[in-house]
Parts: C-alpha cells; sequence; structure tokens
C-alpha cells in the first residue's frame, strides 16, 4: 500500500483486529478452534465500511487464526466460516453434545 494511504492501511488493520477478536468470541473452548463461524448483519456490515474491505478483512483475520475461512453473503448477512477439516474426536464430542442438547 502507498505511503501516502497510511490512514487506509490502519483502518484495514484495526478492523483486522475487531473482527479477529470477533470471531475468536464466538469459538466454543470444546470445539478447540474447529468450527468457527461469525455473523455479522446489515447494521453490522454498515458499521465496519465497504462490504468488499469488511470481506477482504475476515479472510485476514480468518488466516491469523489459521482458518481456511469462506464468506457468504445471504439476506444481507456476512457469513465468515472456517471451512477446515474438523478432526474425528472434535466432531464426535460435537455430535454428541448436540444429541444431548436435544435430549
Amino acid at each position: 500500500m502507498p505511503a501516502k494511504d497510511e490512514p487506509a492501511r490502519r483502518r484495514h488493520e484495526r478492523l483486522i483486529d475487531r473482527l479477529e477478536s470477533m470471531m475468536l468470541a464466538a469459538l466454543r473452548p470444546e470445539d478447540e478452534g474447529y468450527y468457527g463461524q461469525l455473523i455479522l448483519d446489515a447494521d453490522d456490515l454498515a458499521e465496519m465500511g465497504e462490504f468488499k474491505d469488511v470481506r477482504r478483512a475476515a479472510r485476514e483475520a480468518g488466516r491469523h487464526l489459521d482458518w481456511r475461512t469462506t464468506t457468504h453473503l445471504v439476506g444481507g448477512r456476512l457469513f465468515v466460516l472456517d471451512e477446515r477439516e474438523v478432526p474425528e474426536r472434535i466432531e464426535r464430542l460435537a455430535g454428541d453434545a448436540a444429541a444431548a442438547a436435544m435430549d
């Protein structure tokens, strides 16, 4: 990024940090960092800036967390998902927790 666009670079870095923090907060400890997802509604997106910038920052934040990040815009909401392969042990624990919650 050109030096003259330093304020834009700093804004982008702050957005990455904010999204990374939100992504971490959305993780459940028992999933050991897997099954990551963040859903930003239209109000969140409007507050954070242009859609393309938010999407780019979300992907970068995901890379910081070692996610295989995908983003999907559905009905005005941005879904940020970790598409990594989940280890069988974690998948089994999550399945057991879901089954217990349904009982």
